[in-house]
């Protein structure tokens, strides 16, 4: 995958320096809907399953809308595919054609479950511009790769392992991950398989051994569910001390059992802090300044250096981290996080970015798999 270089002089993004929460993008201020004078919308969302305001993935990508359209006084809208998590490739088309046919000149598009969808609308829609977040190139029916859509990803197993590190350096030993997508999406796996290496990486580092329990149980919709949380509560009463929650919505379904549990929480995509006392820290990637970096290119004529191509961004690029304005971290600073993440960025730390379902246990690790 070919990376843009020039990313951070366009973004100048600071994951790793600020928080990146949906409170910290400057988003909520602006309305979520709006009312265009010729009833056209020049910038178009469409969302992953869940909710719009899911307080992660789909917010935060929505942000990046919400935030390039108000300053640049383009007209914007959102579409949710009917049938909420039910929803069918089908649904997806329907709503990328209300989409286009609403006048979008730019869609993005979140979520890996929007490939089939996109297929047949960038198809149909030659002059419309695609942005895929989380995604890959696709090519059209012919094979041919359809240039009208843009591919960005992130290096997720890299902020996966720095929240790994830090729930153990913190001095947790008992660790859960609940996944979404039910062990299909490849952005939840990264996370989590990075969040495993982390936590082996610490607790060889502290001379310690960590338990984890590990599940995409309940995760499939990403949707918080009275199921997922009695998992949790589960969890939390057999001595689970913090657990990963990374799967939008799931975060409410597991901040309620830490809540009632006195346990804690890993938030994911954003800084959700802002959401619960039980959060630690969170599991953070560029969503709002990479959309924007990507409507950017439409509007900016350079639509060419990223179409039909596929961006990748990680800790080199600034897109990917642990908040630190909200630090609440005890046993691990900034200062030592930083130091960490230079040694990411820099290719001192590596870290596998395969897509593993089930983890095995390491030297320092026992993960144990519940389905």
């Amino acid at each position: 995958m070919k990376k843009i270089l020039a990313l951070l002089l366009v973004l100048a993004m600071t994951l790793s320096l600020a928080a990146c929460g949906s409170s910290a993008t400057g988003a909520d201020g602006i309305a979520d809907e709006m009312t265009s004078k010729d009833g056209k919308y020049q910038v178009a969302f469409v969302t992953d399953v869940g909710q719009l305001k899911d307080k992660s993935f789909n917010q935060g990508t929505y942000d990046g809308v919400k935030l390039y359209a108000n300053a640049n006084g383009k007209s914007y809208k959102y579409y949710q595919p009917a049938n909420g998590n039910e929803a069918t490739d089908d649904d997806r088309v329907d709503a990328f054609r209300l989409a286009c046919d609403n006048g979008a000149e730019v869609v993005v598009a979140a979520g890996f479950l929007q490939e089939s969808a996109l297929r047949t609308a960038a198809t149909e829609y030659p002059n419309v511009n695609f942005v895929f977040i989380d995604g890959y190139p696709i090519a059209d029916d012919a094979g041919n790769i359809l240039t009208n859509i843009a591919a960005v990803a992130f290096q997720e197993e890299q902020a996966g392992y720095l929240a790994g590190y830090a729930a153990v350096m913190d001095g947790y030993t008992k660790l859960g991950f609940c996944g979404g997508g039910g062990g299909t999406n490849p952005a939840c796996q990264r996370y989590g398989y990075g969040y495993v290496q982390g936590a082996d990486a610490a607790a060889a580092a502290k001379g310690v051994q960590v338990e984890l329990t590990y599940s995409w149980a309940y995760g499939s919709s990403f949707s918080a569910s009275p199921e997922l949380q009695a998992m949790a509560t589960g969890w939390y009463n057999n001595g689970t001390e913090v657990i990963f929650a990374c799967g939008g919505s799931m975060f409410q379904s597991i901040a309620a059992a830490a809540s009632a549990e006195d346990g804690k929480v890993i938030g994911v995509d954003v800084d959700q802090s802002f959401e619960s006392t039980a959060v630690i820290t969170s599991a953070m990637k560029g969503l709002a300044d990479a959309t924007q970096w990507a409507i950017a290119k439409h509007y900016d004529g350079a639509w060419a250096e990223i179409g039909g191509g596929a961006t990748s961004l990680g800790a080199s690029d600034n897109a990917v981290g642990l908040p630190t304005e909200t630090w609440s971290l005890t046993g691990w600073t900034v200062e030592e996080y930083k130091t960490l993440f230079n040694d990411i960025a820099s290719g001192n730390v590596t870290i596998s970015s395969e897509l593993v379902v089930t983890p095995e246990s390491t030297a320092n690790v026992t993960v144990n798999y519940v389905e």
